[in-house]
């Protein structure tokens, strides 16, 4: 197994994937490709119908799977503010691929049986497969399709995003087999001689203590360990210090144990999600997610220092595992230069804690991982797939 990672900033299409393709060629030695993974930021957008093509012109027996992005990932490089190609290419032997693509017309309805999502897929669970997902989010429902996929494969991991860039529908592009595709999801099943690790970086830090749900209905969270949610806020602010304070009134969110018998005191045990809102007459607080009746919770608080600590004893933690050979990378538009205040924050950190293995990906409108057992959407997070041969 061998990954390669290149980026361009060649402002054609024809003249980035020349660029792309001898890098690719150089990392891998002249072995072909078997899966090319593309990413481009919008300045790309008028010449969408040729990246598929010019890809497979160069590499024609490669699955091709990629979307449209704020900014993108690979080389050890970040760019977000300027035009860049990225392609990661992995050559797989002893893996199998299976390319799909889902649409809101072909997706199967909630209550469908796993067969459903077999057909959709090409895969079956018994595979063991582990699975890119790529995703418009103007015309397809993220968390429905994790859902169903995560119903269907319940022990494979799940790592992506949703394509950015855009503000409207119709304007992103996800890139696959088929050429450029307007909508829906694509995605890339890989079984046989491989494991994707996956790393989850929500970059939160607690404050407080653990709190039992004691009543909530939907997403509205009426009691904490059987006093008022807000007032249950409102303790937990007061009791932290003039700085962390400060940090609370900008960057405060609520962790949910997604599962009994966590360890409620690891950090990342937690789901983190948005403080939506407060009924201060009622003591009631209206979060992003359907928290439970006995679910533990926890407030926490984000910052620079706390992404960057949390992203590193995740990797650092990951490390003495070894073997990567490549790594995709799913980081949030709100990361980058606009939360560390410098380029190739994350790429750097992955370098100098898990090693020199290529890593590709992009910056995405949500961020697809694992939490708990679970595959969710995120918001500020960097999401990573971790690959090594699953043999030797």
């Amino acid at each position: 197994m061998r990954w390669a990672s290149a980026i361009s900033q060649q402002v054609s299409v024809e003249g980035a994937v020349e660029e792309l393709a001898a890098a690719v060629d150089a990392q891998l030695d002249g072995l072909a490709p078997d899966l090319l993974l593309a990413f481009t930021t919008m300045h790309y957008l008028s010449q969408r119908e040729e990246v598929v093509p010019a890809l497979r012109r160069r590499f024609p027996g490669a699955a091709v799977a990629g979307c449209t992005g704020a900014g993108v990932i690979g080389a050890g490089r970040e760019v977000e503010d300027s035009s860049a190609f990225s392609l990661t290419a992995a050559h797989l032997p002893e893996v199998a691929l299976n390319p799909f693509h889902i649409d809101k017309d072909t997706m199967p309805s909630p209550d469908a049986p796993p067969d459903a999502w077999t057909r959709v897929t090409g895969v079956e669970p018994d595979a063991e497969p582990h699975f890119i997902l790529l995703a418009d989010p103007f015309s397809i429902d993220g968390e429905e399709l994790l859902a169903g996929l995560d119903f269907a494969f319940p022990a494979s991991p799940k790592i992506g995003g949703l394509a950015s860039g855009g503000q409207r529908p119709n304007v992103q592009a996800l890139y696959a087999d088929e050429g450029a595709l307007a909508g829906g999801a694509v995605g890339v099943a890989l079984s046989g001689n491989v494991v994707m690790d996956t790393i989850v970086a929500q970059g939160c830090r607690p404050v407080g203590r653990p709190l039992r749900v004691t009543a909530a209905d939907r997403n509205i969270l009426a009691e904490l360990d059987g006093e008022p949610a807000l007032q249950a806020l409102q303790e937990t602010f007061a009791a932290l210090s003039p700085p962390e304070q400060r940090l609370a009134q900008r960057n405060l969110f609520i962790g949910l144990a997604p599962a009994a018998g966590v360890d409620i005191d690891d950090p990342g045990e937690y789901l983190i999600r948005n403080l939506l809102g407060a009924d201060p007459d009622k003591g009631l607080l209206a979060v992003g997610a359907l928290p439970s009746e006995g679910q533990i919770v926890r407030f926490h608080v984000r910052d620079a220092q706390t992404s960057a600590d949390d992203l590193r004893a995740l990797l650092r933690a990951y490390a003495p595992q070894g073997g990567a050979t490549g790594a995709l990378l799913f980081s949030c538009t709100g990361r980058g230069v606009g939360l560390y205040g410098e380029p190739g924050h994350d790429s750097a950190l992955f370098r100098d804690e898990v090693g020199a293995a290529p890593v590709g990906g992009f910056f995405c409108n949500g961020e697809i991982g694992p939490v708990g057992g679970t595959t969710y959407l995120h918001g500020y997070t960097s999401s990573f797939g971790i690959f090594r041969p699953r043999a030797g």
